[in-house]
């Protein structure tokens, strides 16, 4: 089995230890409150850290508008969600409508991530991160603009203010209220978020090791020398940076369906700061370390809470921390002796196969 491989096999079934072993604690009671509170959270920051992974590392682009994707999933899923939801004509279960809001999302920021991502991967470097930074606010400022409401009459639409219903309008219903936002169905707990996560996990791991997630690599590492060998530059730009947009317009369908109002004001620049930042301290090109990063930083605020104001000095303090042990040259030598010592080399061999044995097995 390859190196690779194995890496990636660890990571999934540590993934899916973790959160579903968490997911059986909560139902089971054994968790407080606030932690409960937090799962779900948790489980979709980690999607949006992978997601922007593979922008940010694989690809070596710097995205600064990853929440505008966000966004357009939350609200496109929320919205057909209601839809169906209220729609007189036809009865479509929960499972479904929720599977179909979730899938509705996902396409529609895949599509914006195509649409931008055409002009947009023309710029490199600090252009593409200000384009990406000003498309992340204009979705913001779009949804907070938006009002539709549904009626016997179908849909109507009005940007800035409520439209105006015909007289003979019955059952009126507002679906999204500009920036009073909206209230889409809660479907959305912790064994969902797993199956979702690592639904999405598994994608990412494929598309990594595959040969398109290779000629990405060879972009980071060398723009002119990929071109040189016939590399399509452009083509495999946009295909990573559509993958991650559509793994972040599912991350919002699941945040949209969490929570009991969604309001555009949540997906503004401090958010795609912030899944960068998990990014970036998990390690650029690692889903295990965004996994890792994303859990105890999300948390770690969280649980600190009792002790008030310190509790984001204690926070700065870890990614201070965090960013030392990953790039410091003195930790990286650290860890490479550790892994080349005796006893950590003994423990790896204990799971090695024996070549020998096993051919003469054959």
């Amino acid at each position: 089995m390859r190196k690779q491989t194995k890496n990636n096999l660890i990571t999934f079934i540590g993934t899916a230890v973790v959160f579903f072993g968490l997911a059986a604690l909560s139902q089971a009671g054994q968790l407080n409150n606030k932690i409960n509170g937090m799962l779900v959270l948790i489980g979709i920051y980690v999607i949006l850290a992978v997601s922007l992974n593979l922008t940010v590392g694989v690809l070596g682009e710097l995205s600064l508008g990853h929440a505008g994707f966000w966004c357009i999933g939350a609200y496109v899923s929320g919205t057909v969600s209601l839809i169906l939801q209220n729609s007189p004509n036809v009865a479509v279960p929960d499972w479904l409508r929720f599977t179909a809001a979730l899938i509705a999302g996902g396409i529609a920021a895949a599509v914006f991530g195509v649409l931008i991502g055409i002009p947009v991967l023309r710029l490199r470097g600090d252009y593409l991160a200000i384009v990406t930074l000003g498309f992340g606010e204009i979705m913001k400022s779009l949804a907070n603009n938006i009002y539709l409401v549904m009626d016997n009459n179908g849909l109507h639409f009005g940007f800035t203010q409520a439209p105006e219903l015909a007289e003979n309008s019955e059952g009126a219903k507002e679906l999204l209220r500009g920036p009073i936002g909206m209230s889409a169905p809660q479907d959305t707990n912790i064994w969902i978020v797993t199956v979702v996560l690592l639904i999405c996990l598994a994608v990412l791991m494929m598309f990594i090791d595959s040969k398109s997630g290779r000629a990405c690599m060879a972009v980071r590492d060398n723009y002119i020398a990929a071109q040189s060998v016939g590399i399509n530059v452009t083509k495999f730009r946009l295909m990573a940076f559509t993958i991650s947009a559509a793994i972040a317009g599912i991350a919002g369908g699941l945040y949209s369906h969490s929570i009991s109002l969604l309001a555009a004001k949540t997906f503004d620049y401090n958010k795609s700061i912030l899944i960068l930042v998990f990014v970036v301290l998990g390690g650029l090109g690692s889903l295990r370390g965004s996994i890792i990063a994303t859990i105890i930083l999300y948390a770690l605020p969280e649980l600190f809470r009792e002790v008030g104001q310190y509790r984001m000095l204690i926070y700065a303090i870890v990614l201070i921390g965090m960013m030392i042990f990953n790039n410091a040259p003195f930790f990286i030598q650290l860890r490479e002796r550790i892994g080349a010592s005796a006893p950590v080399q003994r423990i790896k061999g204990m799971f090695k196969r024996d070549k020998k044995t096993a051919g003469g097995a054959e």
